[in-house]
């Protein structure tokens, strides 16, 4: 099958759907599929082979973040080219509701087209103002994907319809083995973050709050953007900075526990599930996303959402107790093979397959 693939997002900079998507296609082309991705990025990117760039990336403020997106005449007219020469047999494209490379595809495209949705959102005024142009871009999907049940509710809620719930994928055997990066290793006393660390979401600044009570503790903190770490902690803290993938998977295999203190925004957590395929023994606030990927506490410790006295009170537990995180890092291991992208790709690849079928024929340029 050969499929075309929509990333929203900048190319060049780490997060969830990029990975996702860089996964889907790597797990695609490993099960004998033909893939092209199309994704904002500068014409003097370094990208893979299977990725088009489609113009370089504007911040855009969107679901409490700032994130990377192309949407104007140059990218309009290199997705529509795209997809002209493509031949492809499915189009899929995540996160068509945001300003960028989804909806041009939309509005390019005509023939089986696919559509992942990774955020939860609540219904806003700006939503409410695009929702005709939106629903135009939704009537042409033949197939719709959420990653989350908070993600489906949202999208069903605001503009109904069917959707299938196929989770992030995470390719467990990557973060299986690693070297501690140079200097740390698992101590008794390292607690790790990764993720934007000046997006207020992300929950840094609640996990420094937290480190105050916790004086047996050092963090590793990995991911770009810059955040103020108090004084009296600054010889506990170490910053990496962003990390290249390979740093990521030492820094997983680097601490005793893995914090993820994000407050809001998560429909998943593809952190958890990498940490959890890195062996991990992970600590994360309770927000349903995490709940539900951590099976309500049995893969891994939770702790009240926002509150920096409930963390510091479940990291000093976990760090005074080997036998309890060798416990839940095993049950992390063991949970977190559903997710892997040897299954999950199979779960889309079925989706293709319906929208494929009784004579549904290629992807097209929409001349309209």
């Amino acid at each position: 099958m050969k499929v075309g693939i929509v990333c929203p997002y900048s190319w060049d900079m780490p997060g969830g759907v990029k990975q996702h998507i860089d996964d889907l296609a790597q797990a695609l082309i490993a099960q004998g599929h033909e893939v092209s991705v199309i994704a904002p990025a500068a014409d003097d990117d370094e990208l893979p082979p299977y990725v088009t760039g489609a113009g370089r990336a504007m911040p855009v403020p969107y679901n409490g973040s700032v994130a990377r997106m192309s949407f104007g005449f140059i990218s309009a007219a290199r997705v529509r080219r795209w997809v002209r020469d493509g031949d492809f047999d499915v189009l899929h494209i995540h996160e068509p509701l945001i300003p960028s490379l989804g909806v041009l595809a939309c509005w390019a495209a005509k023939g089986p087209i696919v559509a992942t949705f990774h955020a939860s959102f609540t219904r806003s005024r700006a939503i409410a103002v695009a929702e005709p142009l939106l629903r135009s871009a939704l009537e042409k999907l033949h197939g719709r994907i959420a990653v989350s049940d908070a993600a489906r509710k949202s999208l069903v809620e605001q503009f109904g319809g069917d959707t299938v719930l196929i989770p992030n994928g995470v390719t467990v055997a990557r973060y299986a083995e690693a070297e501690p990066l140079e200097g740390w290793g698992p101590d008794g006393a390292t607690i790790g973050f990764l993720g934007r660390v000046d997006e207020e979401r992300k929950g840094l600044p609640i996990l420094l709050e937290a480190l105050k009570s916790i004086p047996e503790a050092k963090l590793l903190v990995a991911g770009p953007g810059e955040v103020k770490v108090p004084k009296e902690l600054r010889d506990r803290v170490t910053m990496l900075g962003m990390v290249s993938e390979a740093d990521k998977i030492r820094a997983y295999h680097s601490v005793d526990v893995f914090c993820a203190p994000n407050t809001r925004g998560e429909s998943f957590g593809i952190v958890l599930a990498e940490a959890m395929a890195s062996g991990a023994t992970v600590l994360a606030s309770d927000i349903p996303a995490f709940r539900r990927v951590l099976g309500e506490g049995q893969a891994g410790a939770l702790f009240r959402n926002g509150d920096p006295e409930s963390l510091a009170q479940e990291a000093r537990a976990l760090l005074a107790a080997p036998e309890r995180r060798a416990k839940l890092a095993a049950e992390a291991l063991v949970a977190v093979r559903k997710y892997d992208w040897s299954t999950v790709a199979r779960d889309v690849v079925r989706v293709y397959e319906t929208v494929t079928t009784g004579g549904a024929g290629r992807v097209e340029e929409d001349a309209q």
